[in-house]
């Protein structure tokens, strides 16, 4: 059984990505213990919220430089994954440089910010993330700010313009949408990164 750290960023979202996991029968952890977090086999960077916040929450827990020296798998979850990039316009703030990119605020089509609710994602075929959830499947959405497409995108979304659904490098990837409130699609997902990746 893996052992499935979630990075205590002090956003609101934490407990529901753990009750997540533990409804597929995986015992998580949520800590900002540093010790813990780099021997964890899989991580987990939940966030809601701001960029500005986050930030300053994991500067203060010493998370940084730990966050950005991490070898195993990571999965950023919506704000998580934006914080993956190199700096967010939300906040004019530096993010965690994990790979090429940033998160910008969605461009005004005339459509309500913030994106909320279910959209279809289009995904890059055969990306383990991706095992078994048809293509186009649709997947829980809450956000005003997103990354638009470049060359770290394995899915897109659509809301006005294109921008990614899921973003890899290396070891990091993330989802701005929620897998833990995307029903069966996301919870494929989970088991995915938990058992794939």
């Amino acid at each position: 059984m893996p052992n499935i750290t979630i990075i205590d960023t002090a956003c609101a979202n934490l407990s529901s990505v753990k009750f997540a996991f533990d409804r597929l029968g995986y015992a998580t952890e949520i800590t900002c213990d540093l010790n813990k977090i780099k021997s964890a086999d899989k991580l987990i960077l939940p966030g809601v919220g701001t960029a500005i916040a986050a930030m300053k929450n994991l500067q203060e827990r010493g998370l940084v430089e730990v966050i950005q020296n991490l070898t195993q798998p990571v999965l950023g979850i919506c704000l998580g994954m934006q914080l993956m990039t190199e700096f967010s316009a939300e906040g004019e703030v530096d993010t965690l440089r994990l790979m090429s990119g940033k998160t910008e605020l969605i461009p005004n089509t005339g459509l309500p910010l913030p994106h909320m609710g279910w959209n279809k994602v289009q995904y890059q075929a055969d990306h383990p993330l991706f095992h078994g959830i048809e293509q186009n499947s649709h997947f829980y959405f809450v956000h005003s700010y997103a990354v638009l497409p470049n060359e770290n995108t394995i899915a897109t979304a659509d809301y006005g313009v294109p921008f990614s659904a899921a973003i890899a490098s290396k070891n990091f990837c993330g989802v701005q949408f929620h897998p833990e409130r995307s029903g069966k699609n996301g919870t494929q997902l989970l088991k995915n990164f938990v058992e794939l990746i």
